[in-house]
């Protein structure tokens, strides 16, 4: 089941980041290259950060293909999955999840501190979309209120703490995701927000 949801995720990314490179007008190259960075990108960020190698692209090549795939399969169904973005939406946040926990795993299994261990499930989690939105030339929506990276981190904090208390990882498992998921989609339904800091005083004296 974790599986499977790793793997539909891996796809619903591919096919709303073919999305975004639509709106900035890419050739075929772009839209995969973006899908790829985006589907990608957070477990590429967290190898190289804990030195953990083979990257995973490069340990299964074979989901290079899988994403070029269900990007180019979004251009000639484009409105569809424009009309299905509350379906993605929840695929991401399974996805998210699923990341997250993913990151945590190889941080544990490299002997990282707790700190790094949340963090490595944060940026698998969150990093690919930050790379989608600056490659497209758009604000991340990391950084726009919106409360992702802070599902991520209170995913990967509770996963963590049920492990050090010995709680079995298949268990935990079904914690984090009966945590996080939840958690992300009423973010998203009744939209929850991080404040903002607006500054626009002008320049320093």
């Amino acid at each position: 089941m974790f599986e499977a949801i790793f793997y539909m995720a891996v796809v619903a990314e591919a096919m709303t980041a073919a999305l975004a490179a639509g709106r900035r007008a890419m050739d075929w190259f772009g839209v995969c290259m973006i899908a790829c960075v985006t589907a990608l990108g957070g477990g590429t960020a967290r190898d190289l950060v804990l030195q953990h190698y083979p990257l995973a692209w490069v340990a299964n090549p074979w989901l290079l293909p899988l994403v070029s795939a269900a990007a180019l399969l979004a251009i000639p169904l484009a409105q569809l999955v424009a009309r299905l973005r509350w379906t993605f939406l929840v695929l991401d946040a399974l996805g998210l999840i699923a990341f997250t926990i993913i990151g945590c795993d190889i941080a544990i299994a490299a002997g990282q501190h707790p700190v790094i261990v949340i963090v490595s499930g944060m940026l698998t989690g969150c990093v690919g979309g930050v790379l989608r939105d600056v490659l497209c030339n758009d604000v991340p929506l990391l950084f726009s209120s919106e409360l992702y990276a802070t599902v991520s981190i209170v995913t990967g904090a509770v996963y963590l703490v049920g492990l050090r208390f010995g709680v079995e990882r298949e268990a935990m498992v079904v914690v984090a995701f009966c945590i996080g998921f939840p958690f992300r989609v009423l973010a998203l339904v009744f939209k929850w927000r991080m404040p903002k800091f607006v500054y626009d005083k002008g320049e320093w004296e």
